[in-house]
């Protein structure tokens, strides 16, 4: 059976999990929370300070060749959906790339921030991922690889028409089912969840979109100002209803 794989590349503090688990409603499809999390958390200083980061590294595989072999290998279902965060890839060989369907998920950097720095006070470029991306994206495009970016305050506007958009571009059937879930954790978290999956745990789908007026922490101000022209650049080539 040929099986299409879609790769996340998430930010932190996105709806990344919320969309895990709308991908877990499909009949087609088996999903995967952020198989490079022991990899990342092994290479960088990260492990000092994420909660729970030794467990995490002591239940996964952190071999990211190993991780990548894996995610490429053979499975039952005509769908496999892996959700990542992009800072995980670190020097990672992305040519791997050349064989998923890449979706980069981004969100405004002041909404990242201020969720983020509730767990973590004094988060860097690197954790918040958005760089990442956008140098993800200009070599996925570069290559001509099949990538799409998804800005969460637009799907969540219009969550039933905005997956109904994603998927005919994927050439993927959509389920409706993709737009409820159980409320609770999941057999397929990570071991991370009780410390980062509260808020979603409490959800049976995905958030009701409000605008608000956030004030990012005032010591975080600069990296704001880092992070906004990565997100502009993402954001110009996201998919939109209008």
């Amino acid at each position: 059976m040929s099986t299409k794989r879609i790769c996340l590349w998430s930010g932190p503090r996105n709806i990344s999990t919320a969309l895990m688990y709308s991908f877990a409603q499909r009949p087609d499809t088996t999903v995967f929370d952020e198989p490079l999390y022991g990899y990342y958390l092994k290479q960088t200083i990260a492990k000092e300070y994420h909660p729970g980061a030794i467990e995490v590294m002591n239940s996964m595989e952190c071999d990211a060749s190993k991780v990548v072999d894996f995610m490429m290998g053979d499975f039952d279902s005509e769908v496999v959906f892996f959700k990542n965060m992009c800072h995980h890839l670190l020097d990672l060989d992305t040519s791997f790339m050349q064989d998923t369907i890449n979706l980069i998920l981004t969100r405004h950097p002041a909404q990242v921030i201020t969720s983020f720095s509730k767990e973590i006070p004094n988060p860097s470029l690197l954790d918040i991922g958005m760089k990442t991306q956008a140098e993800l994206l200009k070599e996925l495009l570069d290559r001509k690889s099949h990538v799409l970016v998804i800005d969460s305050n637009e799907l969540l506007k219009a969550p039933e028409q905005y997956l109904y958009l994603l998927f005919s571009k994927l050439n993927i059937p959509f389920y409706k089912e993709m737009l409820s879930w159980e409320i609770g954790p999941k057999s397929y978290d990570g071991p991370w969840a009780p410390h980062w999956y509260s808020n979603v745990h409490n959800s049976t789908g995905f958030q009701s979109y409000e605008e608000k007026a956030l004030t990012v922490p005032e010591h975080l101000n600069d990296l704001l100002n880092e992070a906004l022209p990565y997100y502009l650049e993402l954001k110009k080539h996201s998919l939109t209803l209008v």
